[in-house]
């Protein structure tokens, strides 16, 4: 039972957008004997940044898990937002601090990179290629660059985008060796895709895999299907892989974390999460 006393963590998105995350947090709460609950909430893009502000005068609040379309918003309604955030161009985590201010953090990349690293592939010293460099793209190669990769190669449809990426890059991490431009696989140790390429089974795939060494990992961001033409067609020649919902089980320990109510493993997370994954 909820009290005046429970923790709360807003779910914020769009009124239309899959609250998914209530079902893998509450449950784990629940287990963890946690006096804490994650809330959804929508809320329509002209109403947020008023929502937003009497949102964290509520006397149980700690936080708040940001969605579309909310994640660039709420960098402008926060005291402070950290190095990730501020690559990413977008916070889709808010923590009420001890001292009444609001610090934006972005933690979809260190969903993926948590899960690369815990298969076994140290990023540090490695070249990444990030293909989709737009939401979902910008946190990866923001966690990406902070795990210790010394080249990145990115690539979007609208190169405004991988420039712009690509300079915030460079101002967090001078000693990156960044490009753009260019989705050539070839010469790197990862490759990622982050464009919505492989929701659909006829779609083309996001770059050419034949081009793509056996030893070379390869990531992906869709969640739709598990194993999508591209990550098979990675598999078949051997290449190591991440399916999409990894990114997800990977990002909530960090989450836990950021909003100090401990760790669990992806592992504990799935075993009592109310959804399929």
């Amino acid at each position: 039972m909820i009290s005046g006393k429970t923790t709360l963590i807003a779910h914020l998105g769009y009124p239309t957008f899959a609250f998914k995350a209530p079902m893998i947090y509450n449950p784990w709460f629940e287990k963890a004997d946690i006096d804490a609950v994650v809330v959804p909430m929508g809320v329509q893009a002209q109403d947020y940044p008023e929502f937003f502000t009497g949102l964290f005068k509520l006397t149980n609040i700690r936080g708040a898990l940001v969605t579309m379309p909310h994640k660039v918003t709420t960098l402008e309604l926060v005291d402070e937002i950290t190095s990730m955030a501020k690559v990413a161009g977008a916070a889709n985590a808010v923590l009420l601090r001890e001292d009444g201010t609001l610090l934006g953090d972005q933690f979809d990349g260190a969903g993926f990179v948590r899960g690369v690293e815990h298969k076994g592939f140290p990023l540090a010293g490695k070249r990444a290629l990030v293909v989709g460099n737009g939401g979902v793209g910008s946190p990866i190669a923001a966690s990406l660059a902070g795990s210790g990769v010394t080249a990145m190669g990115l690539f979007d449809p609208n190169a405004a985008a991988s420039e712009s990426l690509g300079a915030r890059l460079r101002e967090q991490y001078p000693q990156l060796e960044v490009t753009t431009g260019s989705k050539e696989p070839e010469g790197y140790d990862i490759v990622v895709n982050a464009t919505p390429l492989g929701m659909n089974d006829d779609d083309p795939l996001p770059m050419d895999v034949e081009r793509i060494s056996p030893d070379t990992f390869v990531g992906e961001v869709v969640m739709k299907q598990e194993i999508t033409p591209f990550l098979k067609a990675a598999r078949d020649k051997g290449c190591p892989i991440q399916v999409g919902s990894d990114m997800l089980f990977e990002m909530i320990p960090a989450y836990l974390e950021f909003f100090g109510f401990g760790t669990a493993t992806p592992e504990e997370l799935r075993a009592v999460a109310q959804i399929k994954s």
